[in-house]
């Protein structure tokens, strides 16, 4: 075999690969933004759970049950991500099983997923790891009590005890108004980058860009180097968009509007800037079910707040 039929097979095969698990990536995405509390963060987990899933495939005897399985992996690697970054994380999952009681009686399923699908995602993060698994996938993603002790390896006793105190504690966090954030500027750069895209100035953008910038379409493609100016070259086909700076999770960046009268973005871009200059641009485009979440987040345009 070739090395232009090789690679050709592997591609073909990761596309059916990500054809399979395509009406999940919603799901893990909810699940994954709420443990980590950051929506960009939360789409990384995703990734990275779909490119494990993809390395481990080939060696499985047979085929997994894909949603436990997605999730098993998604949730351990929140996990992870959580223990390098996160300093809230102060109790691990296998404490609960050193505090269980029999819980008061719990409001109605529908009371509490209409609370926790209303509570921003970054609130989540004030919950300890096993409550917080436990009501994103019982008021969030609709999971049974049974399926969430499978995954997460807690006894039914565990589950309830962890659910019954992450209830609880969003409805305290409920009460208490979000922080009033100081007035937020754009930075320059992220300034510059827009106006240029929306004045069709690529010779600007492009001189904006550091050598060895990289570019991830999330779900789509990986570019490196001069291979970027092709997603410019796509950008430049149409004529029915606009950028404008904006904030998401206390992060910088771009939101696109597919047509200069659409009320709200379409997805958003995130840039990383290294010494004046673009080192990394992060296309949300093709991961559409992200913007759902981002809107429900907050995410705050130059021009207004949505």
């Amino acid at each position: 075999m070739t090395d232009d039929s090789l690679l050709a097979t592997q591609h073909e095969s990761r596309r059916r690969f990500l054809d399979l698990v395509a009406d999940l990536r919603p799901e893990l995405h909810r699940y994954c933004a709420r443990m980590t509390g950051s929506i960009a963060d939360g789409e990384d987990i995703v990734q990275d759970t779909l490119a494990r899933a993809y390395y481990l495939l080939p060696d499985m005897g047979d085929m997994p049950a894909l949603r436990p399985w997605l999730f098993r992996i998604a949730h351990n690697r929140a996990l992870d991500h959580l223990r390098r970054y996160e300093a809230r994380m102060g109790e691990s999952l296998d404490a609960v099983h050193d505090t269980i009681t029999d819980p008061a009686p719990d409001p109605g399923d529908v009371i509490a997923h209409q609370q926790a699908v209303r509570l921003a995602v970054s609130r989540f993060v004030d919950l300890p790891p096993a409550q917080r698994s436990c009501v994103i996938l019982k008021d969030v993603l609709g999971h049974s009590l049974d399926e969430i002790g499978s995954l997460l390896e807690l006894s039914l006793p565990a589950v309830k005890a962890a659910l019954h105190r992450g209830r609880l504690r969003l409805r305290e966090l409920a009460q208490v108004p979000p922080a009033n954030l100081p007035p937020r500027e754009t930075s320059p750069v992220v300034a510059r980058y827009a106006a240029l895209f929306n004045a069709r100035d690529w010779d600007g953008v492009r001189a904006m860009l550091a050598e060895d910038v990289r570019l991830d379409l999330l779900a789509r493609a990986q570019r490196t180097g001069r291979a970027v100016g092709d997603y410019m070259s796509n950008y430049q086909r149409y004529n029915d968009w606009r950028l404008a700076p904006a904030w998401l999770d206390s992060r910088e960046v771009i939101a696109v509007f597919r047509t200069p009268e659409d009320a709200q973005p379409g997805y958003f871009i995130e840039l990383t800037v290294e010494h004046g200059k673009v080192r990394l641009i992060r296309d949300f485009r093709y991961v559409s079910y992200v913007l759902q979440d981002a809107l429900a987040a907050g995410l705050v345009v130059a021009e207004g707040t949505l």
